[in-house]
């Protein structure tokens, strides 16, 4: 689905319409929440599913009292715009990636501390908990709500260089990673070269050969086809992709008492078929990306990884919190 681009100015956070006149009675306005986000309108897209799924669920509770229009492939812009837009009331709704969430809560960086969790029930486990709670109203004091923490599945290594098995074998590979020190910080630590680099620009950079491969979600790599320009795919399971689905406080604060209400249940509701229908994609997609040619492996020694990165999470910790590291491991089992 293509939109037209359009300014920050005019996804102005609920923009109400002009109200029409039948007769002599005036028909009634409803306002608009316009939802953006970076990657392609698939059906198997995590972050499309997270957007269509809240504006089905939403329509279950307030009809057409509310008018939801959704926006893919950066027709709002990019990740970064998209955040700051919602914190000044410019933007009403987007689905973000964790690490660019970050870089306004640093708190946040907890999401993407690489090999923190075993698997998908543990991550829920940790955001759906006291983790999640303390992490959402700091972003809320930043002029943001979280509406629910979706998923993007885990993170893999992909490249055109050689398959990811060992630590030593990211020696030398260039690889694209999100704006975000912990994502540099741990391919420094495994011995690879990182090259933060906006979504906008990585597919045309991959295939142009002026970086090597990405990491990136199973599902992500499927809806933008990143099986044309990349060949191998190391299952490294090295960070779980967090996307969170939020909305500008602006926005969320100017809707009547009950429809504020209805927006909360509607973000809880389409993040728990989202995690769903994204788990069941993602056990299906390793097949499929193989079948469009990628060279599938797996991890020789997923300790060995681990080990690497460990110190991590002490030069991390005063950026984080103390409390939220300490919570979320223990939590994480």
């Amino acid at each position: 689905m293509l939109f037209p681009r359009r300014s920050l100015l005019a996804a102005s956070a609920l923009a109400m319409p002009t109200l029409a006149q039948s007769g002599d009675a005036l028909a009634q306005a409803r306002p608009t929440i316009k939802i953006g986000w970076t990657t392609s309108d698939g059906a198997q897209d995590p972050y499309a599913m997270a957007a269509h799924y809240f504006k089905e669920e939403l329509a279950k509770r307030v009809g057409e009292r509310i008018d939801v229009q959704l926006f893919a492939n950066r027709a709002l812009g990019d990740e970064r715009p998209l955040l700051d837009g919602m914190r000044l009331g410019t933007v009403d709704m987007g689905v973000i990636t964790n690490a660019v969430i970050a870089q306004v809560e640093p708190a946040y960086q907890i999401n993407d501390m690489p090999f923190l969790f075993s698997d998908a029930a543990a991550a829920q486990r940790v955001l759906d908990g006291q983790v999640g709670q303390s992490l959402a109203q700091r972003l809320a004091t930043k002029g943001v709500v979280n509406l629910g923490y979706c998923e993007g599945g885990f993170r893999q290594m992909i490249n055109n260089t050689r398959p990811i098995v060992n630590p030593a074998d990211l020696r030398g590979v260039k690889f694209r990673v999100l704006q975000s020190p912990i994502y540099v910080g741990m391919y420094t630590a495994l011995g690879g070269t990182a090259v933060p680099m906006a979504w906008g620009e990585t597919f045309t950079a991959v295939q142009q050969g002026a970086i090597d491969g990405l990491e990136i979600p199973l599902a992500v790599i499927d809806a933008n086809k990143y099986y044309e320009v990349t060949k191998y795919l190391s299952m490294t399971n090295h960070i779980y992709s967090m996307i969170a689905l939020l909305m500008s406080k602006r926005s969320h604060d100017r809707l009547a008492p009950d429809l504020r209400a209805a927006v909360q249940e509607a973000g809880t509701a389409a993040t728990a078929r989202q995690r769903t229908a994204a788990a069941t994609n993602a056990r299906a997609l390793v097949g499929s990306l193989a079948q469009h040619g990628m060279t599938v492996n797996e991890v020789a020694d997923p300790a060995a990884f681990r080990r690497a990165v460990m110190p991590m999470y002490e030069s991390f910790r005063g950026a984080i919190g103390a409390d939220i590291v300490r919570d979320a491991l223990a939590a994480a089992g």
